[in-house]
């Protein structure tokens, strides 16, 4: 299932539709290149959650916690992290089951931390000039399966 997003306003959209339908206990490995918008999805998905605080990249300090909404939102980026072994050092398995827990770049990383999970895959239009992302959702397991298929009917 492919998404076409025009914008970061239209990224941040898609965000508050995956937040509607995700669950305390869900995994969501976001994948793409620098600058393709992983983290103003995850804007998206905090707000939808109704989190409180600016949902920034956590590059630096890995992993934070966004509380105060329907549920809370661990946001994690695993660009500096080399092994399976580091990100089972975060503890995010910790969490998971009453958060919505948001690995960036964590593709061949983080899948092992839940069975059902939904990977996400953001590539940007060839023409740099161009601001149009293509979303890919593929959802793993019975969880997202669903779930997955009514974000895809929304236009952004």
């Amino acid at each position: 299932m492919t998404i076409e997003v025009r914008d970061a306003d239209a990224m941040r959209r898609l965000g508050v539709a995956l937040a509607g339908a995700a669950l305390a206990g869900d995994l969501i490995v976001l994948t793409g290149e620098l600058g393709a918008g992983k983290t103003t999805l995850t804007q998206g998905i905090g707000a939808g959650l109704g989190v409180s605080g600016d949902v920034l990249s956590p590059t630096f300090v890995i992993a934070r916690v966004h509380r105060g909404g329907r549920v809370p939102l661990v946001h994690a980026d695993a660009y500096r992290l080399g092994s399976v072994e580091e990100i089972d050092d975060l503890d995010l398995d910790a969490s998971l089951e009453e958060s919505v827990t948001v690995v960036e770049w964590g593709a061949g990383l983080a899948e092992r931390l839940a069975g059902d999970r939904l990977e996400v895959r953001i590539e940007r239009s060839a023409d740099e000039a161009d601001e149009t992302r293509y979303v890919t959702l593929h959802p793993v397991g019975a969880s997202w399966s669903q779930r997955a298929s009514s974000v895809t009917n929304l236009v952004f």
